[in-house]
């Protein structure tokens, strides 16, 4: 994962300095503006994104396929189509969610079928219209990123993947403190 600047950084200070990358500030150049909001002042933790990303990180790279290029940690998943392989090429894209099969993990502490059960939600979509499953991008919204809880997400999304031969290839992980439940 990236960020557009420092959840770490001080009130007041500079994010630049501190991780090399510029901070994205919301209304830039407004009079009266002294700093930006950062991450942390929403109560979002970069860190625990990043580490979250870490820990799956191995795991998610085997599902990879020849046609993907880049590496998982960014907002973006790169899929060279090899369009010598079809006559003509339709590219199909499906999006899903695991509905309250998300009260059942929260429950259990068990994360990783949440993963698993997305992938054949997707899967599913895609092979009705006759469409070969290539790549997943997955969109993980938390209130808080416990980063195991998260990992262990992204690793059933990971152990669901070769079923349908499918990379992943990146996705979002978003903390929403006040908006949704930890």
């Amino acid at each position: 994962m990236t960020e557009r600047g420092s959840a770490d950084a001080a009130p007041g200070g500079d994010a630049t300095a501190q991780t090399g990358r510029r901070l994205w500030v919301a209304g830039a150049g407004r009079a009266g503006r002294k700093r930006g909001f950062t991450y942390a002042d929403a109560g979002v933790s970069i860190h625990a994104g990043e580490q979250a990303v870490e820990l799956l990180k191995s795991k998610v790279k085997q599902t990879t396929r020849p046609e993907v290029t880049g590496d998982l940690g960014g907002f973006v998943g790169l899929f060279r189509l090899d369009t010598t392989k079809y006559r003509k090429p339709i590219l199909a894209s499906s999006t899903d969610g695991v509905g309250t099969k998300l009260v059942i993990a929260q429950q259990l502490d068990i994360h990783d079928t949440v993963g698993i059960d997305l992938v054949a939600m997707v899967v599913d979509d895609l092979v009705t219209c006759g469409a070969e499953p290539l790549f997943l991008l997955d969109y993980i919204a938390c209130g808080e990123v416990v980063p195991d809880k998260v990992a262990e997400i992204g690793a059933g999304i990971a152990d669901g993947c070769p079923y349908a031969a499918w990379a992943h290839v990146g996705g979002g992980t978003a903390e929403h403190p006040g908006v949704l439940r930890p």
